[in-house]
């Protein structure tokens, strides 16, 4: 058993998400990676508007979005779209493995 889990620890691949907006606000990245929590808080470390956020997903197809300034949004930078149960629309990420 503790090889199934050493096992798929080891098949997470690393996801930079990113976002660029105004510096100052609050940007959440939320998604079905994390059950749609809203604690994801991305960072503008240098203040000047690019949020970033690093995950670490096993392979699998993933929905989110960023929550910024409490208004949901798709990702500009990822041209891959699905409708969501909200008539609205959920950005869609692909994790290969290896």
């Amino acid at each position: 058993m503790g090889d199934d889990r050493k096992m798929k620890k080891c098949s997470r691949r690393a996801v930079n998400f990113e976002l660029r907006d105004l510096p100052g606000k609050e940007v959440i990245l939320a998604g079905s990676f994390n059950d749609w929590k809203l604690d994801r808080i991305m960072s503008d470390k240098n203040g000047d508007g690019v949020y970033r956020c690093r995950l670490l997903l096993p392979p699998g197809e993933y929905q989110y979005k960023f929550l910024v300034g409490g208004e949901w949004r798709v990702d500009p930078a990822n041209p891959n779209f699905q409708p969501n149960d909200f008539g609205s629309l959920n950005s869609v990420l692909k994790v290969n493995s290896k």
